[in-house]
C-alpha cells in the first residue's frame, strides 16, 4: 500500500509542477489553446496518442472486444496505429497546420466558418462539439472505480473528484503546453505499463503459446460453433470487427480534440518525426491493450459478465498481479484518463469561448477576458463531467451510458468528411457541410432513442458511427455537385496558403521559420 500511495503522490506532484511551470506559455489565447504553434514532434506525437487512448480503451473496449472477438481484437489496435495515427498524420497533419494558421483558426468550428463562410456553421459545429464532448468526457472515469477498488478500496466518487481537480489545476495553470508536456510523461508511463502488464498476465497463464492454446480450447456456441475461433486470425465476427476498426481508427480524423494537435505543430521536421513516434506509440499502447483483452476468456471462471459487465474483465485479469504491478496499472489508467480529460476540457472550453460566446453572446471580449472565461469554463466542464460520472455510477442511469457511446460516432460522423475535403478540394459547398452535420447527428441520436427500429447491423452505436463516417465521405462531395458553388474569392483565399514558396511548395513541406 505504501508503494501504491507513493507512486500516486509522485505522479500527481509532477503533473501539478509542470502545470505551474507552463504558466508563462499561457498568457495569450494562442499560447493557452495551441502552445503558440511551437510544439515539438515528440510532445505533439505523445499528446496525440494519449488523447487517443484513455481508460475507456484500456478497461472498457479492450475487455469488451477481447471477449467478443478473442485474439482477433488485436486488429483494432493495428487499425488505430495505421489508420488512426499513421494515415491521419500523413493526410491531415501538414495541410491542417498550414491552412489553420493561414485562416487564423484555433478550433475546428473556426476552421469551418473561415473555410466555408458564415457564422452559422461555426455556431452549429460548436454546439455539436459541446453536446457530445461532455458525455464523452464523463465516460473517461469509467473503469477507474473497479481498479481503485481493487488496489485501494477507495470510494469511486473520491477517486473521480481527486482526478478531476488535479487535471483542472494543471490545465487552468498551463493551458495546452502543460497538457502536452504532461501527456508526454503520461505517454511514457503508458508505454512501460502496458508492456509490463501484458508480459505479466501472459506469464501467469504459462506464457504466450500456452495462453494461445488455452484460448483455442474455449468454445461458446452462442457466438460461434467453429472450434478455436477465439484464437483465430479474424475471430468469430469479422464484419462487426471491421466496424469497430473503422470507428476507433477513422473516427480520430474528425474529433476536434485530436485534429487540434496538428494546429500546434512547430515545423516540417516535427511532422516527419511525429508521424513515426505517434504510429509506434499506437502500435504498443492500442495493440497491447486489445491483445491483452483478447485473452479475457481465460479468466471466465472468475468473471460474471451478466452481473458485472465487460468492464470487469480487465480488472479481474490484473487482480492476481504483484502489488507493484497493480500500482503501475493504476498510474497507467490514471495517465490515460487524465491526458484525455485535459485535452477534452481544453477543447470544450476554447470552442465555447471562441466560437459561441465571443462576438455572439459577449460582443466585446478582449484577450484577457477570453483567457478568464476559458479557465472558468474548464472548471465548469470538469464539474459537469464529475457529476455525470457519479450519477451514472450511483444511479446506474443507462441513458447517460448510451449517450456516451453515441458521442464519438456523432462527432466524427459530422466533422470528418467536411474537414478532410475542406483541406483538399475547392468545390465543397457550405450546404453539403450542413447536410452532413444534420445527417450524422440525427442518425446517432435516433440510434440512441429508437435503436430497435434500425437494421440489425446498425443497431450497435459503433457500427452506426462507422456508417455515418463512411456515408459522410459520399454525401459531402455528392451534395456539393448539385448545390450553389462557394464564392471564388473565399476558396482562392483559403487555398492560397499552399502556394507560398519555401524550398518547395508549402503543400509539400512546412517552412521551419515561424511566420
Amino acid at each position: 500500500m505504501i508503494i501504491k500511495v507513493l507512486m500516486l503522490l509522485v505522479f500527481f506532484s509532477v503533473m501539478i509542477y509542470i502545470g505551474l511551470m507552463c504558466r508563462k506559455n499561457s498568457t495569450d489565447v494562442s499560447g493557452f489553446v495551441l502552445g503558440g504553434r511551437a510544439v515539438g514532434p515528440w510532445v505533439t506525437a505523445f499528446a496525440y496518442g494519449t488523447s487517443y487512448f484513455s481508460a475507456v480503451i484500456f478497461v472498457g473496449y479492450a475487455g469488451q472486444f477481447g471477449w467478443k472477438y478473442g485474439i482477433a481484437a488485436t486488429w483494432v489496435g493495428i487499425g488505430n496505429a495505421l489508420i488512426g495515427s499513421l494515415l491521419a498524420w500523413v493526410i491531415l497533419g501538414r495541410r491542417t497546420r498550414i491552412m489553420s494558421q493561414h485562416l487564423d483558426s484555433a478550433t475546428m468550428p473556426q476552421f469551418f466558418a473561415a473555410r466555408f463562410g458564415g457564422r452559422s456553421l461555426k455556431i452549429a459545429a460548436s454546439v455539436i462539439t459541446f453536446i457530445f464532448l461532455i458525455p464523452y468526457t464523463a465516460s473517461l472515469y469509467n473503469g477507474l472505480s473497479r481498479l481503485f477498488g481493487m488496489a485501494f478500496n477507495i470510494d469511486y466518487s473520491i477517486c473521480v473528484i481527486v482526478m478531476a481537480v488535479l487535471t483542472g489545476i494543471y490545465v487552468i495553470a498551463g493551458g495546452y503546453m502543460a497538457t502536452a508536456i504532461n501527456d508526454f510523461i503520461q505517454g511514457i508511463i503508458m508505454l512501460i505499463g502496458i508492456c509490463a502488464v501484458v508480459l505479466s498476465v501472459l506469464n501467469s497463464q504459462g506464457g504466450f503459446l500456452a495462453a494461445l492454446d488455452g484460448l483455442a480450447r474455449i468454445s461458446d456456441e452462442s457466438v460461434s460453433t467453429t472450434p478455436g475461433v477465439f484464437a483465430s486470425f479474424f475471430g468469430p465476427d469479422p464484419l462487426n470487427l471491421l466496424g469497430v476498426v473503422i470507428l476507433t481508427s477513422l473516427g480520430t480524423w474528425g474529433l476536434p480534440q485530436m485534429v487540434q494537435k496538428f494546429y500546434a505543430i512547430k515545423s516540417e521536421r516535427s511532422i516527419s518525426k511525429g508521424t513515426i513516434v505517434s504510429t509506434f506509440f499506437a502500435f504498443i499502447v492500442a495493440g497491447g491493450c486489445y491483445f491483452l483483452g483478447g485473452f479475457g476468456r481465460l479468466f471466465s471462471d472468475k468473471i460474471d459478465i451478466a452481473a458485472d459487465g465487460f468492464d470487469s474483465i480487465v480488472p479481474t485479469m490484473l487482480s492476481g498481479l504483484p502489488d507493484f504491478l497493480i500500482a503501475v496499472v493504476v498510474v497507467l489508467v490514471l495517465s490515460a484518463s487524465m491526458s484525455t480529460l485535459s485535452s477534452l476540457v481544453l477543447t470544450s472550453s476554447s470552442t465555447l469561448t471562441l466560437d459561441l460566446l465571443k462576438g455572439h453572446v459577449i460582443k466585446n471580449m478582449d484577450e484577457k477576458k477570453q483567457l478568464l472565461i476559458m479557465r472558468v469554463l474548464i472548471v465548469v466542464f470538469v464539474g459537469i463531467s464529475v457529476v455525470i460520472a457519479i450519477v451514472q455510477y450511483k444511479q446506474n442511469v443507462t441513458f447517460i451510458a448510451q449517450l456516451m457511446g453515441v458521442s464519438w460516432g456523432a462527432l466524427a460522423g459530422a466533422f470528418l468528411a467536411p474537414f478532410l475535403y475542406g483541406l483538399y478540394f475547392k468545390f465543397i459547398t457550405k450546404t453539403a457541410v450542413w447536410v452532413n452535420f444534420v445527417f450524422s447527428t440525427v442518425v446517432m441520436l435516433a440510434n440512441m432513442f429508437v435503436r430497435p427500429k434500425f437494421p440489425q447491423l446498425l443497431q450497435s452505436p459503433i457500427n452506426a458511427g462507422a456508417f455515418c463516417m463512411i456515408a459522410g465521405l459520399i454525401i459531402v462531395p455528392l451534395i456539393s455537385l448539385f448545390t450553389k458553388k462557394p464564392p471564388k474569392e473565399l476558396v482562392d483565399g483559403a487555398f492560397a496558403c499552399y502556394n507560398k514558396e519555401v524550398l518547395v511548395h508549402q503543400s509539400t513541406s512546412l517552412s521551419d521559420d515561424s511566420e
